[in-house]
This record gives structure tokens, sequence and C-alpha cells, in this order.
């Protein structure tokens, strides 16, 4: 930034002037990712063609689309700065602007974290600042559990978990959410579950529809494959078994596991289950898809 010419760029509180506020308003739009902005020298810095976005909106037609707003890229900078309240802020400025709870999900946190996830397989941060991020996101999830509750009677209940050997818990608890907004009970198993336990939950669960796997980690799909036979083994071929996750490449691919069928996501699973409400007397043995990573 600091190869910007000084016309093009300014203080904050140089800023606050131009769009006559305090200095805190203009910083707490910088914690909400409103206004871009890095510090130089210990100073933070704003480009002059972002705060007239902000005095102006009328003449950046993307501030009107809250669809073209890079509510991702914005909470992946709090995150990676380890500001838990200024990512919030961010997702309550995304929610204010119009997002819907699984927009939240999939187009902002979940991209964030992904985004994370690849600059320490790249080597640009530590590990640290992944799982700081990661704690971050987790409260995130935390305080946005509540509001995917529904209201009315449940559709059954879905097991959701993870292998043994699988340590991502977020694409599971961000499941868990959507499944439940989708009107069913989840029962929760998180991350790291034998085979053994996903049969004993299985079997300990009144009105089980599904069971849902997700599956990250590529070498944790044996472990996968071993709950999947073993859930099978136990039930036959009237429980429904599907599997998700990046680690899941497709439709073939979870078949070979011996699932039912494969979701990207968690709405995607959401509309594998809405399926099979819908359509009871399919053979259970016919394998499905919905390509709406989980």
């Amino acid at each position: 930034m600091n190869d910007v010419p000084r016309l093009e760029q300014m203080t904050l509180q140089e800023a606050a002037d131009l769009l006559g506020v305090h200095y805190m308003t203009a910083y707490r739009y910088v914690r909400l990712g409103q206004l871009p902005a890095a510090k130089v020298g210990g100073t933070w810095r704003v480009q002059r063609a972002d705060v007239e976005a902000i005095r102006d909106p009328e003449s950046t037609p993307q501030v009107q689309s809250r669809k073209r707003v890079p509510w991702s890229d914005r909470l992946e900078q709090r995150l990676l700065a380890g500001d838990g309240s200024g990512a919030w802020g961010v997702i309550e400025a995304a929610m204010a602007a119009g997002s819907e709870l699984h927009e939240i999900y999939l187009d902002v946190l979940s991209p964030a974290m992904a985004s994370i996830g690849q600059r320490w397989e790249r080597g640009d941060i530590d590990i640290s600042v992944e799982h700081r991020a990661s704690g971050i996101a987790m409260r995130i999830i935390g305080r946005m559990g509540p509001r995917f509750s529904r209201r009315g009677r449940s559709k059954g209940t879905v097991i959701v978990g993870a292998p043994a050997g699988e340590r991502h818990n977020l694409p599971v608890a961000m499941v868990a959410d959507l499944v439940r907004q989708g009107g069913w009970e989840v029962s929760d198993l998180g991350v790291d579950t034998p085979a053994g336990s996903f049969v004993h939950a299985a079997g300990d669960t009144d009105d089980l529809v599904a069971v849902g796997i997700s599956v990250t980690t590529p070498e944790c799909l044996e472990a996968a494959a071993e709950a999947l036979t073993g859930l099978r083994t136990a039930f036959g071929p009237e429980l429904l078994l599907f599997v998700g996750g990046r680690a899941v490449a497709d439709i073939d691919h979870a078949q070979s596991l011996g699932a039912n069928g494969w979701a990207a996501d968690g709405v995607g699973l959401v509309a594998l289950l809405e399926h099979q409400t819908r359509k009871r007397s399919r053979p259970r043995g016919e394998f499905v898809e919905a390509v709406a990573d989980w």
C-alpha cells in the first residue's frame, strides 16, 4: 500500500472527516468490513475510492447488491487478525444486508475458512493462526445456531458426524444447523467418531431417518467406509446413509463407500432428505446425489 500515490490514500481520521463522522464510527466501518483498511506504521490507512463509495453509495452500483459485497473476504481478514468481535460484526452486517442464514454458512463462513486453510497449506500462515481462526468460527456458529431452529412437527431424526481420525468439526456443525433448519431433529456426534459409535447412536435414536457422514480428509475415507458398512450390516437397507465433504468426489465415490447418496454441502443434504420424504416408495438401493462441501 505504500506504493499507492498519496492522493489515493488517507488516514482513518482523514476518512472520518471526509465522511463527517466520528473517528470511532469510521473505525467501526473497518471492524464491520465495510471499509477496507490496512495498517501502515501503526496507522490505519484507507483508499479514497472506498471512502467515496461509503459517502456516495449510488456512485458504486456494487454496493447496492449484497451478492457482490465480498463478505467472505472481509470475514477472512478479521479471522486472520484474530478479531472475534470484528468477525461477528461482519456476520451481522451481511445479515443486515439481506444474506440468508444458509448463505452466511455457505457463501461467507465456509469460503473464508477454506481460504485460510489453503494459506496454511501453502505455508503462508502459521498453524496457530489457522487454529485461532477456527476457534472464532466455532464461536460464530455457536451464536448462529439458535437462529436455525424451526418450529413445528419434527420430520424425524438425522445423525451427523465425522469418522474416526477426522478433525474438521466446522463442516459437521454447519451441516447440523442446516438440517435443523430443514425441520429435522439432529443428533450431532461431532468429529473422530468410531464406526461402532455410529452404530450405537443409530440403535439408540428414536424416529431415525438417516445418517450423514462428513469426510474432509482423504486419509479418513477408509474409516468412513467402515462406519457405513457397520450401519448397513446392523440396520439393513431401510436406513438411509449419506456421505459428503471435500474428500468425497461424487455420487460414484459415495456409492463405492457404501452410501445411498452424496451431497456437496448441507443444503444438498437437506435436498436429499426432502427427496426421500417425497419418494418413500423408491427402491432403497437407488443411489442419489445432491450437488448443491460439507
